[in-house]
């Protein structure tokens, strides 16, 4: 296999291959490594990191300056003892350059076609105006309408419409191109903390991975991980609902929803949805009916406050135009 380094060559009955790279809330990522962890998979292969990445910038530590590390793109094996599929697990610590994501896909397809691999699984998350205590639901969609029936009898809800950015989310669409069969789980995150580690969305992902695909895996490490971080976000909101002061102050449910707005709007949206936006706008200064699904974009991501002023000049020169 070209630009596949073999470190072993094992024996594999019928594998799934999961694929994982980071995004937001680290759904995908976390799932993926929580699975080589506790399975205690096996590296048989990887991806040389200079084809496909190259350096963005440069690591200081204690004052001194560090030679860049390029990323790790890594393949596992599980064999399952228990006689049913076995796994290899593809994980990488960085998306690529998206320019070479096909190329880089075909690399992965090489040693999934080598173990006669059939189904590809993908994990992702899904942001929602949902709370972080709130229990997270977990969306699927697939490659194939009968795909898309079996996994409706595992109770996740079905993502009829919408986008998988990034690798997570490309690779199923470049893996359905080449014949193989496969699905994407999607862990809801809260809007207000996409760039915050979300264990509680991985963990209702794995729950339903591990029934779909027959194993158990003790999830109790991951629990404790979405109850500190559950902590640790509220302790982020007691602090600025008190501010500065010593005494708590306080405050309204209106307020509370504010500040969660706030934390939205200091973390950074999506490539694709900001490009959503501006293709939506465009479409609405074209035709104004078009203004309704434009507005609610932008409330579902809790940006309307940043884009109001060109949301409203839509409607004065929609005016113009008439007089």
């Amino acid at each position: 296999m070209e630009r596949i380094k073999l470190v072993k060559k094992p024996r594999l009955r019928n594998p799934y291959l999961i694929v994982a790279w980071p995004g937001m809330g680290e759904v995908s990522f976390k799932a993926a490594y929580y699975l080589i962890e506790e399975l205690g998979a096996e590296e048989f292969a990887y991806i040389p990191a200079e084809y496909f990445y190259y350096p963005v910038g440069i690591e200081v530590k204690d004052g001194i300056l560090a030679v860049p590390e390029l990323p790790q793109s890594r393949f596992y094996f599980w064999r399952n003892k228990s006689g049913k599929r076995d796994l290899i697990i593809f994980i990488s610590n960085a998306q690529p350059d998206l320019t070479k994501a096909e190329k880089y896909a075909q690399r992965i397809l090489e040693v999934a076609k080598t173990f006669k691999v059939k189904e590809v699984i993908g994990f992702a998350s899904m942001p929602q105006a949902i709370d972080h205590t709130h229990e997270p639901a977990v969306w699927f969609t697939a490659t194939s309408k009968e795909l898309v029936e079996k996994l409706k009898s595992y109770n996740p809800q079905l993502l009829s419409a919408g986008q998988i950015s990034g690798m997570n989310g490309l690779f199923l669409g470049i893996a359905k191109k080449e014949g193989l069969e496969g699905f994407c789980l999607l862990g809801e995150i809260p809007l207000y903390t996409i760039q915050i580690e979300n264990p509680r969305a991985t963990l209702a992902v794995l729950r339903i991975f591990c029934r779909i695909v027959g194993i158990n895996i003790n999830l109790d490490r991951l629990m404790q991980q979405a109850q500190k971080m559950e902590s640790e976000i509220n302790k982020l909101l007691d602090y600025l609902k008190v501010g500065s002061g010593e005494q708590p102050a306080p405050i309204s449910e209106d307020e509370i929803e504010r500040i969660k707005k706030s934390l939205s709007q200091l973390t950074q949206l999506p490539g694709s949805i900001k490009d959503k936006i501006e293709k939506l706008f465009q479409e609405a200064r074209e035709n104004i009916s078009r203004a309704s699904e434009l507005k609610a974009e932008l409330d579902k991501w809790n940006v309307y406050k940043e884009y109001e002023d060109r949301f409203l000049d839509l409607f004065r020169k929609s005016k113009e135009k008439g007089n």
